[in-house]
């Protein structure tokens, strides 16, 4: 079974750019079909504008080959205007993964970010660490 996953911005750089890392078989999850990602426009911009980051040391033709290797995985969603009545986030910023988890039915939002984890009990949907995704797909 695909599980429809929001993956927040740090969960996407992790994975796109330390192939040894901790997070490193999310990217190939999603590669096999078993997690669909979910972006919305605001994300997608987020992740470019994040790639272009000097610390990274990124070319444009770099930047772009880790786009082509997540973008055409994932399942555009388009948010409603005006965003649906949800508990706000400590963080603002991080209000768009909310909505854009709740509006395309994510399975989870997968997350290490303190501020949307905190928001757990409140979250009319599900909200996991990577680990605890993990866990989840061994089921």
């Amino acid at each position: 079974m695909t599980r429809r996953v929001v993956l927040d911005t740090n969960i996407v750089l992790s994975a796109l750019l330390f192939t040894g890392g901790r997070v490193a078989w999310i990217r190939h999850a999603w590669q096999r079909r078993r997690l669909q990602p979910l972006v919305c426009r605001e994300t997608a911009d987020e992740l470019v504008r994040v790639l272009a980051y000097p610390k990274f040391k990124l070319s444009a033709a770099a930047r772009h080959e880790l786009l082509t290797d997540f973008l055409p995985y994932a399942d555009i969603v388009t948010l409603p205007l005006p965003w649906p009545d949800l508990p706000v986030c400590r963080d603002k910023q991080d209000q768009v993964f909310l909505v854009l988890a709740y509006a395309g039915m994510a399975d989870a939002l997968v997350t290490g970010d303190a501020d949307i984890l905190a928001m757990r009990e409140d979250f009319p949907g599900t909200i996991l660490t990577a680990d605890e995704l993990s866990a989840a797909l061994k089921e």
